[in-house]
């Protein structure tokens, strides 16, 4: 890890009861921590049986819109729902990070809608509010995971910056497994904008 990242430890871990897409229901285990560079509330939700070598893993990156209210706008509730189902399949962790609008807040995502409603893409429109494109950093993700002794992962995503990061703070991606692609007629555009800003790798059709 990092210098720059001092090592955290868990905080407290509560069984819950998670109710997955098929209408199942599995325990998970919801880690908190202590030590968090940002100070933020995350959250590290263990899903399924341990494993034998590393485990499926995915950083969720938090959004009201998608995940609670059921947004089409972004892919980000379907992202959740799948990344839930498969790591209980096959045992791993979700890692739940408070990082809305890719870091630049609530609020300020809710600007950049507008923007967006005007024909900026999902990454200039953050621009034009005066945040970086991306401002998400996944220190946090590479300490939640040492703290839980999970420093070797196979990474749930398509987006490679993740991976990257993980692997510049001393975490072993050992492989990147790939995500379905939801697309919803009013998400196009932001998947296309993923795919040509941030080399996502997912096919959109026009």
């Amino acid at each position: 890890m990092s210098a720059a990242a001092p090592r955290a430890t868990v905080r407290a871990r509560v069984p819950v009861p998670i109710a997955l897409p098929d209408g199942s229901t599995v325990l998970g285990h919801l880690t908190t921590f202590d030590g968090l560079v940002d100070g933020r509330e995350h959250v590290a939700v263990e899903l399924g049986e341990p494993v034998h070598g590393p485990p499926l893993v995915r950083l969720h990156s938090e959004c009201l819109t998608g995940d609670v209210l059921g947004s089409e706008r972004c892919d980000c509730g379907p992202q959740l729902a799948e990344g839930l189902a498969r790591i209980a399949a096959a045992g791993g962790v979700l890692l739940y990070l408070r990082q809305e609008g890719r870091g630049i807040g609530l609020y300020a995502k809710l600007d950049a809608y507008l923007l967006q409603d005007t024909g900026l893409d999902t990454y200039d429109a953050n621009v034009a509010l005066g945040f970086g494109a991306d401002e998400r950093d996944y220190t946090v993700a590479a300490q939640m995971l040492v703290a839980l002794g999970r420093t070797s992962v196979r990474l749930l995503t398509n987006n490679p910056d993740k991976a990257e990061q993980l692997a510049r703070l001393g975490i072993d991606v050992v492989a990147r497994v790939p995500t379905g692609v939801h697309r919803r007629e009013a998400n196009v555009r932001y998947l296309q904008a993923k795919v040509r800003r941030a080399a996502h790798t997912i096919e959109v059709a026009g």
